[in-house]
């Protein structure tokens, strides 16, 4: 049997959905369900089902980011989205992240079990393979956009792998491999990179000492910084600004 969750803050709709789809007829079966964003994550990760139904416009939750991290890190699932906004942009972004489905609230039975039933057929039909899905390509690279996205706006912050991976919805070890395979970086190297950059700008400026540009761009050790601008530039903080003023 393939395993269903349903995620929608509306419990009304989820005790409906339980109920009134003859999910047996397509060899499917509901294994939990959740109320909320941060809920139906952690239900996700514990029960892995084959068929996600959830709304995206639930408190606190970024839906695309959701959409695109449970497409990293489980690219057969089968995604259909409950919504009540009709907004075709949004729509055909979720559709190139990989939802199989998108479904306007309220949805008739014949559109429900028309979902079903073409989720239902595409797992069941499909072959084991090891190959990654073009749609989890699509959900890497709009992770890793995000991700580049919150260290640039906090780099003068202690921001960590696992903080930018919280912020993106998925696992530290998917954010590393991603950030490695798009980047040809780690998360350090990234960040450092971007720390230096901004800290070439602050250099300009002899207002600025050294120290305190430093603590400025986010290093807590006027040491390790220096360490790490000269091995970036090639050459210390001193020397680079006084090739600029």
């Amino acid at each position: 049997m393939l395993k269903v969750v349903i995620i929608d803050d509306e419990p009304i709709i989820v005790e409906g959905l339980t109920r009134l789809v003859p999910w047996g007829k397509y060899q499917c079966t509901v294994v939990a369900s959740a109320y909320n964003g941060k809920e139906g994550l952690e239900t996700i990760r514990r029960e892995k089902p084959d068929i996600l139904f959830s709304d995206i416009a639930m408190p606190g939750l970024d839906g695309l980011k959701m959409i695109a991290a449970l497409k990293v890190e489980f690219p057969d699932m089968q995604i259909c989205i409950l919504t009540g906004y009709r907004d075709f942009d949004y729509c055909q972004q979720a559709i190139r992240l990989g939802v199989s489905r998108f479904l306007l609230k309220p949805s008739n039975m014949n559109e429900l079990e028309e979902a079903v039933e073409a989720m239902s057929s595409v797992l069941l039909k499909k072959r084991p393979q090891q190959e990654e899905l073009p749609e989890e390509n699509t959900a890497g690279s709009f992770i890793v956009k995000n991700a580049l996205q919150y260290m640039e706006e906090h780099y003068q912050e202690k921001i960590s792998l696992s903080l930018v991976a919280e912020k993106t919805f998925v696992s530290q070890w998917h954010l590393s491999k991603l950030l490695n395979k798009q980047e040809g970086k780690n998360f350090s190297e990234i960040l450092n990179q971007i720390r230096i950059a901004h800290a070439r700008e602050l250099l300009k400026n002899p207002v600025y000492r050294i120290a305190d540009i430093s603590e400025m761009v986010g290093f807590t050790d006027v040491a390790h910084f220096s360490r790490v601008f000269k091995k970036i530039q090639g050459i210390s903080a001193n020397e680079y600004r006084n090739t600029k003023i």
